[in-house]
């Protein structure tokens, strides 16, 4: 066996060399053209290159695609232009091009449609999966997908390039024998952390023959191999001389293993912007064309109006007096004016004449049809004996397969099988159930005494009864269970909900407030009247028919010449238009009750069941969900009650934080003295101080782990106070449970503000202390409010109102987070720490760099996030304008806090200016309260104010912009006018919404150029302060710079 595949790697060696010597200018398999290797070939199959130039050679590759945990495709980094003009010309080439049809070659390139963004690629045919389906390889990516014939057309020759993905395997790696499924797809989803759009390099050490290029692989300085190994997921192949080392197993197309053909595709549309191999963007709208042309090189042909040309013959014709040159272009006037009279007339003329030759026509026809009309009276005469016959006879056969028919609905037979399923199978409320909402109701209400208790003694009598009722409960639930699950619930709620849609198909929506006992009466007197009138009208028909027959009977006796006895004209032939008459009358009668509509009043009464019935089953779907609901509570009750039964929790853990927490504060505070008085003493050692600034920062970040460890011990304590435990607080004040839960985890006793190495920053802020400072690697800003009793209450209360709202949703909210709340012990000082975000409130970024209009479009949808977030938590912003809302990374808008020492009216009462417009609102000028309206207006106007940078605005006598003068889009003028002019009582929530943020395409605003050297000057200098305030913090604390905006 060893043998014949030496034999047959030979040959394949020998053809290749043929293949190479006879078109050198052909690309090698690894993309280089006219390159003679000295090529080895072991028993693997594997094209070693050592004598080769290019071995050890690196590549730069970005991966696309992982199929294993040791194999992938990837891109090399310099084909990037190749993509896109690959994708423009297919965007170009394969809408108009045609299908395959017949056998596929699977050696050809083709044009596939990529299922998940409608876009084409390159593509070879692996397997044909049946006779319209195909399973495909996009070879600029490596992926795969099964396709429609219909989505595979042809490329012309151009693009029958080689492909842009390379199939990589990891050097001296193989999966290991026996390896399950789920390991195999972590293996692969890990290699892809790795490889997937990251710039990698690639050590060539060998060639499969199939092309897969075997090479060792570094993503800085990281062996992904050597990860790979690490995890467990690839195992390193034995030594070469083994008949079973390093078997690289080669996978046929057409085999391809299932799990790789479910094994998640990348989604080349969900692909970083950043990356340089992403497929072109917008293809879809348009075609791009691979080289750019100039329109403005062909010639314009101009054509010069007849004023132009008779100022040109008065200039050349020098010696025509001025008056013959009047009197000549008045008579010119005249006869173009007698021209375009005649027009009008021949316009006329044509007009009528093609009226009166319709009207000829019309004439002839009207001539025609009263002919046709007079001869079809003379045969109807003719014949109207036979036609009346024709005509019933066709009128009996629809009845015949009207009575086919079942009609039972027309009466509403329907909705009595469902009266009769309703009252049959109805349930009724389980008997456990209504003792179990008893109980439910008095442990709520031991757990509310509970939670309302102020006394210790008094909270064990109120727990000791809580949790009797608690054992009370957990019977009830267990008998509530047991009940429940003899009960056919799902099977009864399918049955009504079939019923329902049978019922709505039929007969459509349903009546409100219809629900009384007598509709279900009157509906089946109702049908019991109907029927007996069908009835009797149905045996009306079938006498009249039986008449018929007899006639015809008689008559045939009249006409029949073997019949001796002879019957009188009179007694046979004089009576047949008065039973036709009759015959005729019945039968109609009858189908109109078999087809014709009800009338209003049996509408009425159908209408009014159906809306019965459905109630009734809504009612009854209703009990059933509650019941399902009360279940799923019961089981979910009985799970977790039975850790917590007769048992309270410990606090113990939390303790030890604060313990631990005290205990490093107390470490911090004298590592902090000691090297003050290093700082201060006359031997001063620059290494023991270093020593000491290094301690200081590496306690001051286990400060924070542990303040952040008790954060986390208080959410949990938090969540048994509200599911299980509210005696927690009263029964251990010590750990200041309440508190943390009155605040929303904001306030806490834990930080101090010598614990952190700030620095001032009056140039932020003059009216309280601003510093900043360093945590955890994010910037902080310390914002000092100075409280007394009273005040001190309303700041926390305030701050945790805004704290909440901001929780509900966090970085969704489009608020400003607030870290931690804090008092000073020496001074009357409540201390707030927020994020610090250098230059990136509104009024810096316009100063340096103006905000674009998609731009200003994101950070705007964000602030009208953020202002939605606060009213519905029904909080009045107040203090909105430029210099308090941030722009982070230009494109996402927060709303930034404010200052909680003040009432929403006071800080309302502060005229902020942007540029030369207002941003109060009217009503708050005339003295009325701050509502969310307001907050809206100075919305509206930070949006215009942001929109139309350099254009000039009127404004009118109360400060309003006039807005409808401004070159705006439509959607975003409507917006501002419902802001700002209009003032409609617009919500944030209705902004949000608005076909601004919704629909708007935004276009750029021309604007003039603005000189913004010295804002530009100032925002770096800025920077580059806060840049030395960050050496600072990394060298200890020693440097004295300020910072200096």
């Amino acid at each position: 066996m060893l043998e014949a595949e030496r034999v047959l790697v030979l040959s394949q060696v020998r053809a290749a060399k043929l293949a190479s010597n006879s078109d050198l200018s052909s690309p090698s398999p690894t993309g280089h053209t006219g390159l003679t290797w000295d090529i080895e070939f072991s028993f693997s199959g594997i094209v070693k290159m050592e004598e080769d130039p290019l071995y050890n050679k690196v590549e730069d590759v970005v991966g696309s695609h992982v199929e294993d945990a040791v194999t992938f495709w990837a891109q090399n980094i310099n084909r990037n232009k190749d993509i896109v003009k690959i994708g423009c010309s297919l965007s170009e080439v394969c809408p108009h091009a045609n299908s395959v049809f017949g056998s596929l070659d699977p050696k050809k390139i083709y044009g596939g449609l990529f299922s998940e963004d409608k876009c084409w690629y390159r593509c070879k045919v692996l397997k044909l999966i049946s006779d319209e389906k195909c399973l495909v390889r996009y070879i600029d990516y490596g992926n795969t997908e099964i396709l429609n014939r219909s989505h595979i057309v042809e490329i012309p020759l151009e693009l029958q390039l080689p492909s842009v993905a390379k199939k990589y395997r990891l050097w001296g790696l193989q999966i290991p024998s026996g390896q399950e499924v789920t390991q195999f797809d972590q293996g692969r989803t890990f290699l892809g952390s790795l490889i997937f759009e990251k710039e990698i390099k690639m050590r060539i050490k060998a060639i499969y023959q199939d092309g897969t290029v075997i090479a060792q692989a570094e993503y800085g300085s990281v062996d992904i191999g050597e990860e790979v190994a690490k995890k467990g997921f690839a195992e390193k192949c034995k030594h070469a001389c083994s008949n079973n080392s390093c078997e690289e197993k080669k996978s046929d197309p057409g085999q391809l293993s299932l799990r790789n053909l479910k094994s998640p595709i990348p989604l080349w549309s969900h692909r970083s912007n950043q990356s340089n191999f992403n497929r072109p963007k917008g293809r879809s709208n348009g075609r791009l064309p691979l080289d750019l042309k100039n329109e403005n090189n062909a010639g314009n042909h101009v054509t010069f109006p007849k004023e132009s040309l008779a100022a040109v013959d008065f200039n050349l014709g020098t010696n025509v007096s001025l008056a013959k040159i009047k009197q000549d272009q008045k008579l010119i006037e005249e006869n173009e004016k007698l021209k375009t009279e005649k027009e009008v007339l021949l316009e006329s003329y044509k007009a009528l004449e093609q009226k009166v030759a319709q009207t000829a026509q019309e004439l002839k026809q009207e001539k025609a049809t009263t002919m046709d009309l007079t001869k079809n009276l003379e045969s109807t005469l003719k014949t109207h004996m036979g036609s009346r016959m024709k005509a019933l006879a066709a009128k009996v056969g629809i009845l015949k397969e009207v009575r086919r028919v079942n009609i039972n609905a027309r009466f509403g037979d329907d909705l009595s099988d469902a009266i009769q399923v309703l009252d049959e199978g109805y349930l009724s409320t389980p008997v456990s159930f209504n003792e179990l909402e008893k109980i439910w109701a008095e442990y709520h209400l031991a757990q509310e005494k509970i939670q309302t208790c102020e006394n210790v003694n008094e909270g064990n009598v109120l727990i000791a009864k809580r949790n009797e009722v608690q054992q009370k409960l957990y019977t009830a639930i267990e008998v509530f269970i047991l009940e429940v699950d003899a009960l056919p619930l799902t099977k009864r709620l399918k049955t009504l909900q079939d019923l329902s849609t049978s019922l709505e198909a039929v007969y459509g929506q349903v009546k409100e407030n219809i629900n009384s006992d007598e509709i279900i009466k009157k509906f089946r007197e109702w049908k019991c009247g109907k029927r007996e009138e069908f009835t009797s009208v149905r045996n009306e028909t079938q006498a009249s028919l039986q008449r018929l027959v007899r006639w015809f009977q008689s008559t045939s006796q009249v006409f029949d010449l073997s019949v001796e006895e002879s019957l009188t004209v009179e007694e046979t032939i004089d009576n047949i238009d008065e039973i036709l008459e009759k015959t005729q009358s019945s039968v109609c009668k009858e189908l109109e009750m078999s087809l014709i509509d009800h009338g209003e009043s049996d509408k009425e009464i159908i209408s009014n069941t159906y809306s019965q019935v459905l109630q009734k089953i809504l009612s009854e779907e209703r009990l059933i969900a509650t019941v399902q609901s009360k279940y799923k509570d019961s089981i979910e009750f009985k799970k977790q009650s039975i850790e917590w039964l007769n048992k309270s929790p410990s606090v113990d853990k939390l303790v030890s934080v604060k313990k631990t927490l005290k205990g490093l504060k107390a470490q911090l505070r004298w590592k902090l003295v000691e090297k003050n008085n290093l700082e201060e003493s006359d031997d001063y050692d620059r290494f023991e101080i270093e020593r000491l600034k290094q301690e200081i920062i590496q306690l001051r970040n286990r400060v924070f782990l542990e303040i952040y460890h008790e954060q986390e011990e208080y959410a949990k304590l938090d969540s048994l106070v509200q599911n299980w435990f509210p005696e927690l607080p009263l029964l251990h004040p010590e750990i200041g449970l309440r508190t943390y839960m009155n605040t929303a985890g904001l306030l806490t006793m834990s930080l101090e503000r010598d614990l952190l190495d700030a620095e001032p920053m009056k140039e932020l802020s003059s009216k309280r202390p601003l510093v900043c400072s360093e945590v955890k690697g994010q910037m902080i800003l310390l914002k000092g409010y100075s409280v007394d009793v009273d005040t001190e209450a309303k700041v926390i209360e305030r701050a945790a109102a805004y704290h909440r709202a901001w929780r509900e949703t966090k970085e969704e909210s489009g608020l400003l987070p607030l870290i931690f709340l804090f008092m000073c012990k020496s001074d009357p000082m409540v201390y707030l720490m927020v994020p610090y975000y250098p230059g990136a409130n509104l009024s810096a970024l316009q100063a340096s760099k103006p905000l674009t209009s998609e731009e200003t479009l994101k950070v705007m949808k964000g602030v009208a996030q953020g202002l939605c977030t606060l009213h519905n938590a029904d909080i009045i912003h107040g203090s909105l304008h430029q210099n308090n809302v941030f722009a982070l990374n230009r494109e996402q808008g927060i709303v930034g806090d404010f200052d909680f020492t003040k009432s929403v009216n006071q800080r309302a009462s502060v005229n902020m200016m942007v540029g030369d417009l207002s941003l109060t609102s009217p009503e708050l000028k005339m003295g009325k309260p701050a509502s969310s309206s307001s907050d809206l207006y100075a919305y509206g106007c930070l949006l215009l104010w942001l929109t139309v940078q350099t254009q000039e605005f009127k404004t009118n006598e109360d400060g309003i912009p006039e807005i409808d003068e401004l070159y705006l889009d439509e959607h975003l003028k409507s917006l501002l006018l419902s802001l700002i002019s209009c003032r409609n009582s617009m919500t944030a929530g209705q902004v949000l919404n608005s076909n601004y943020f919704l629909l708007s395409k935004t276009n750029p605003i021309p604007e003039k150029a603005t000189e913004h050297t010295g804002y530009v000057e100032e925002e770096e200098l800025m920077m580059e302060d806060l840049e030395k305030y960050k050496e600072k913090q990394r060298n200890g604390g020693n440097d004295e710079t300020h910072l200096d905006f």
